[in-house]
């Protein structure tokens, strides 16, 4: 018997299990679930990003671009669409799901090309807009996305155990929810086109795509009540409170009075930073929410509207901002990091700073205010040797912020 949940499910009248999935951490979990099953398995597909890897025995590792899919991707996707529609009455399915399963799963409506996916998923990552936000768009110009992939396996039983990467655990999000029923519409879709002003540079196949979708000549994805998710088991096993909570216990081994602040921290990443210091001076001045020396901790994913042209992350750009508050500050340390190890579109996970990195840059001839207009954090943290570079993680439950805080002097 296996359990998942609350259901179980009697392996000795499954005809065959399939094991398929996209993200990060895609290999780890799929190494997880042939410990468990081992030879019960018929056969699997996973697609991972680049450099996300590890040692399979019966299910196929496939890797991918992320965060612009590539035409790897979109073939790796096709295949594993493929082991799903083949799955019978009988059999089951289970998926993996982790962050960054939305673009290492690219397979574009028929209208659409891949590369004109590209476009799109670049100009809304560009854009400013929330990662709810792009999905709803990527599900709608996708065959596998927003309960599509369910709607292929139906009726097969579907388990699908997630790694959560988005605020509130959100199922119809993580990965743009290829297993779960689709709340967003085409007209939503539309909507966001027009609140960031993209009506003009999206290429026009997509904006015709979900202006007929819009007008009802297109199927709308899978909808809450469809009779294809009935044998839909999701359950998420892992999330940033997770996360937050194992550094909790960490500090608190050190020594640190462990406070967290969040799991859900959202908005512009600069204003986001300026709060966390300005608890920083609360602490200081109240001892509340907790008396140094304390480690404030949070997590979520915070969002950059690029309006530069330098290079860098949301979390090197949360340090950066931190930085710049905390400048001639004295015992505070600020460390922002992805805990699947990437950040934007760079080697770094992260970066770590203190009341001296803005001196620090100085002395280089480097002006931290203009490093932040710029959206140049990589070049900024690089110069100072202050990245955080951790390589491939294989998970991914969003962002982890830290601020060690100690008496000043």
């Amino acid at each position: 018997m296996l359990s998942v949940g609350e259901r179980r499910y009697d392996l000795g009248t499954v005809g065959h299990v399939f094991v398929v999935g996209a993200g990060k951490a895609g290999a780890s979990m799929a190494r997880a679930v042939e410990e468990i099953l081992g030879d019960r398995i018929t056969s699997g597909l996973v697609v991972v990003k680049y450099g996300y890897v590890a040692e399979l025995g019966r299910i196929e590792l496939r890797e991918a671009g992320h965060p612009i899919p590539d035409q790897t991707g979109e073939r790796a996707a096709e295949a594993l669409l493929a082991i799903a529609r083949g799955a019978g009455e009988h059999d089951l399915v289970i998926v993996l799901l982790s962050g960054g399963g939305s673009a290492l799963l690219p397979l574009p409506v028929g209208a659409v090309t891949l590369e004109e996916k590209q476009a799109a998923t670049s100009m809304l990552l560009r854009s400013g807009a929330t990662i709810n936000e792009m999905n709803a768009i990527r599900k709608h110009i996708s065959r596998i996305k927003g309960g599509r992939l369910a709607e292929a396996a139906a009726p097969a039983p579907v388990v699908t155990l997630i790694l959560s990467d988005v605020i509130r655990d959100r199922l119809d999000v993580i990965a743009s929810g290829p297993t779960v029923a689709d709340e967003s519409t085409f007209g939503e879709c539309l909507t966001i086109i027009s609140r960031y002003g993209l009506g003009e540079e999206l290429p026009a196949s997509v904006l015709a795509h979900l202006s007929k979708g819009a007008a009802g000549t297109v199927a709308e994805t899978p909808k809450p009540g469809s009779s294809i998710f009935e044998g839909a088991n999701n359950i998420v096993v892992g999330n940033n409170r997770d996360a937050l909570g194992a550094a909790k216990l960490e500090a608190e081994s050190l020594g640190y009075r462990a406070h967290i602040l969040s799991s859900t921290v959202e908005g512009e990443t600069r204003d986001v930073a300026r709060d966390h210091v300005a608890i920083v001076n609360r602490i200081r001045k109240s001892g509340t929410p907790v008396s140094s020396p304390c480690c404030l901790i949070s997590g979520g994913e915070t969002t950059v509207t690029v309006r530069g042209r330098g290079m860098g992350g949301r979390n090197q750009e949360f340090a950066l901002a931190a930085a710049i508050e905390l400048d001639g500050v004295g015992g505070v340390v600020v460390l922002s990091a992805g805990t699947d190890g990437t950040d934007g579109p760079t080697e770094a996970a992260g970066a770590i700073a203190d009341g001296r990195t803005v001196r620090r840059a100085r002395e280089q001839g480097i002006d931290a205010a203009r490093a932040l207009e710029e959206n140049d954090s990589h070049t900024f943290f690089s110069a100072l040797g202050d990245l955080v570079v951790t390589g491939p993680t294989n998970t991914n439950v969003m962002d982890i912020h830290l601020l060690l805080v100690q008496e000043e002097g």
